[in-house]
Formats: structure tokens, C-alpha cells, sequence
């Protein structure tokens, strides 16, 4: 074949896929969730870690007022009633060195992610994105979640 033949187009079209952001994209994760924390969870059986968020773990206090808050199974709780027993859809945006999809969840149009981290019941983690630091100015301004006068909490848990 000549110089417009199939080879020339193929070449291109391989190495195009190397190059970042043309790698085909993961599907989305679709289906009810069963939440494992306030920054984790899990849709048949596919663990997932919320991308760019960092909540409480399950287990960790605050202290608000002076008394120890739950504010690790707060998130937890919030999660759960953001979700409200409704299928979600999860973009993955990455994998972790756990092996868990990295993902942007939604409940309809709400970005869970972000609802957590404007709440102050999670923190815009910073090392991996700045998606969420908006929100979590608003909720500091506010006064939300462990911005809350009178709380106390040392990041990043």
C-alpha cells in the first residue's frame, strides 16, 4: 500500500493511546453502596475511596466542647444518609497502592465528595487534588462539621 495506507493510520492510533489522558477511561461503577467510612466505600463487592476528600477514619475522635466527638463515624453517617439506600454512580478518576478505585461518587447530580467536604465532615485532600478546597473554605467560613466552634481536630487524622 502506499503512504495512505492502513499501517500509517494504525502507527498513529497506537501511539496516540500512549499518550495521557488518551487512554480509554474506566467505566463508571454503578449500583447501591454500603458505606465503610467516611471516605470509603463499596458497590458490588469493588471497594472505593473518595477522590480528593479526606474524612475521619471510622474510629477517630474530635473534641468538641471539651468532650470527645464521634466525628469519624458522623462522616460515616452522613455518607450513608447523603446515599439514602439509592444507586450511586462512581466516576474513578484513579487507583490507589491498595488497590481501590479512586473515584468521584454522585447520588443523582450531588457529588458526595464535595457535599462531605462543604459539611466539614471531610477535608479537601490536598496532596492528590484541589477540586474540593473551595468547599472546604466555605465550610471553615461557616463555622460546619470540625470547623465548628469549640472543636478540635488535628489533620489529616
Amino acid at each position: 500500500m502506499g503512504f495512505f495506507g492502513r499501517e500509517p493510520v494504525a502507527l498513529v492510533l497506537l501511539a496516540s493511546m500512549a499518550l495521557p489522558g488518551c487512554a480509554p477511561a474506566q467505566p463508571s461503577i454503578v449500583g447501591q453502596a454500603s458505606v465503610v467510612d467516611g471516605d470509603s466505600l463499596e458497590i458490588r463487592g469493588e471497594r472505593i475511596r473518595l477522590f480528593g476528600i479526606d474524612s475521619p477514619e471510622a474510629r477517630q475522635t474530635c473534641t468538641r466542647d471539651g468532650r470527645p466527638w464521634r466525628c469519624g463515624q458522623t462522616a460515616g453517617q452522613r455518607l450513608e444518609a447523603l446515599i439514602g439506600g439509592r444507586n450511586l454512580r462512581c466516576e474513578p478518576e484513579d487507583v490507589d497502592r491498595y488497590g481501590r478505585v479512586v473515584a468521584v461518587c454522585y447520588e443523582g447530580e450531588i457529588d458526595l465528595n464535595g457535599a462531605l467536604v462543604a459539611e466539614g465532615l471531610a477535608l479537601a485532600y490536598r496532596d492528590f487534588s484541589r477540586r474540593y478546597v473551595p468547599d472546604e473554605d466555605a465550610a471553615r467560613s461557616a463555622g460546619r462539621g470540625v470547623w465548628a466552634p469549640g472543636v478540635q481536630f488535628e489533620p489529616p487524622w
